[in-house]
């Protein structure tokens, strides 16, 4: 496939990621739309290392995939303690916890 192709569907994913980031009310949804970004980002950084001819962009994919991992880690975390807390993982809800 063409690398324009793939930087393409990077595109769309980013774009679905954010839609889901701004619009979803639930907290693993809102997660979930994060890796959503950090994967078309992936795709992308692949797409040019392939275009380029070096491994740069490989070894950058790897870093944004351990940092997706810890990501999904302390997410997850937060969002059981809420839900043992408040009983809910609507984001709104949160908003009482300012101050």
């Amino acid at each position: 496939m063409l690398t324009t192709q793939f930087l393409l569907l990077g595109a769309v994913l980013f774009c679905i990621g954010i839609y889901g980031v701004l619009a979803r009310k639930n907290a693993v949804m809102v997660l979930m739309s994060i890796e959503l970004i950090l994967n078309s980002v992936n795709l992308n950084l692949l797409a040019f290392s392939v275009r380029n001819g070096s491994v740069d962009g490989n070894t950058f994919a790897l870093y944004i995939i351990a940092i997706a991992a810890a990501e999904v880690g302390v997410g997850l975390a937060m969002v059981l303690l809420i839900y043992r807390n408040r009983r809910t993982i609507a984001l709104d809800e949160l908003s009482e916890m300012k101050g």
